[in-house]
């Protein structure tokens, strides 16, 4: 199959070729984590390592020692826990936004792009990603308040009927629509972020429209691509969820770190697989076509054809004088 044909596999080709960056992202996030839940876990080693209720946490998950524990005066305020993991959360959407140009600059390059390169992408677009992402912040609102109170308004309706399978079969019809819906504004402005990085777009409302263009002209092929790797991270989810309840003691709790942190680590590569898709898309069908030049040529002149030009005639002898006789 052509890459013309496939976008997942144009898409799975560019995450094979820069799996780097799933890796710095991974272990970006882990960064990020352990000081966002530093405070937690703070509060929770000055009560738990002095109390028998710890074991009913590390053999098991007992909710009402949860909740005792996040009641007690000395473990504080749960704003204090609560802060820095939102504080870090936004600060990795930062450095996501901050990173991506120079993702999309590594996807769409044949050869291994360096590192000042990934950075110069990074820095180039970095104002221009910042309006793209007031955007995107403005419209992703605007749905979320529009669909919500509509599907809360379609169960009540349902809850009213006398058939009592209307109200699970509408809740699930509705939130699956929600999530087609909110899936191709994500295939939009993901076609909006590669327009701005690999165009070289200054003006970030050309990228919006001409990627707005293209999601709806394509709309059946982008979308089968995207639900389809995120499939794949559903299958990620629930294998490693079943996984860590199948064969993770609760007292394991090394085992149960590396495979949080192995499924996290997959879950990255649906993502990055979508943002392939993308650049695959892209290359396809919105980059500007390459015209070779032919250099110009001065005109061919034609030498003049010789001309034969005829030997003067031989002189002729004059003839010898005749004598006169006397």
């Amino acid at each position: 199959m052509s890459d013309k044909k496939s976008l997942l596999s144009g898409g799975w080709g560019m995450v094979g070729r820069n799996k780097r960056y799933i890796f710095w992202f991974w272990l970006l996030n882990l960064t990020l984590a352990e000081f966002g839940t530093a405070a937690f876990r703070k509060s929770a080693h000055a009560i738990l390592d002095h109390s028998m209720a710890a074991d009913r946490l590390l053999h098991g998950f007992d909710l009402a020692v949860m909740i005792n524990l996040l009641a007690r005066p000395e473990f504080g305020p749960l704003s204090a826990a609560r802060i820095p993991t939102l504080y870090f959360s936004f600060l990795f959407l930062v450095f996501t936004v901050l990173f991506l140009p120079g993702v999309f600059q590594g996807y769409a390059s044949t050869y291994r792009l360096s590192r000042e390169d990934f950075f110069r992408a990074c820095g180039r677009n970095l104002w221009r990603y910042i309006r793209l992402m007031i955007v995107v912040g403005i419209v992703m609102l605007v749905a979320r308040i529009a669909l919500f109170p509509l599907h809360d308004v379609l169960e009540r309706v349902a809850g009213e009927s006398t058939n009592e399978l209307l109200l699970p079969e509408l809740r699930f019809a509705g939130l699956f629509v929600i999530f087609l819906i909110m899936t191709v504004f994500r295939i939009w402005f993901d076609l909006a972020e590669v327009d701005v990085v690999l165009s070289d777009q200054r003006a970030v409302r050309k990228s919006i429209g001409t990627a707005f263009l293209h999601t709806f002209r394509s709309l059946v092929r982008l979308l089968a691509s995207y639900l389809v790797t995120a499939l794949v991270a559903a299958i990620i989810l629930l294998g490693g969820i079943w996984t860590w309840m199948k064969f993770v003691a609760p007292e394991n709790w090394f085992t149960a770190l590396l495979l949080s942190q192995l499924m996290l680590f997959l879950l990255l590569i649906p993502r990055f697989w979508q943002r392939g898709v993308a650049v695959s898309y892209w290359k396809q069908n919105m980059m500007a076509p390459v015209v070779a030049l032919q250099p110009i040529m001065p005109p061919t002149i034609t030498p003049p054809i010789p001309v034969a030009v005829a030997p003067d005639p031989a002189p002729v002898p004059n003839p010898p004088p005749t004598r006169q006789r006397s």
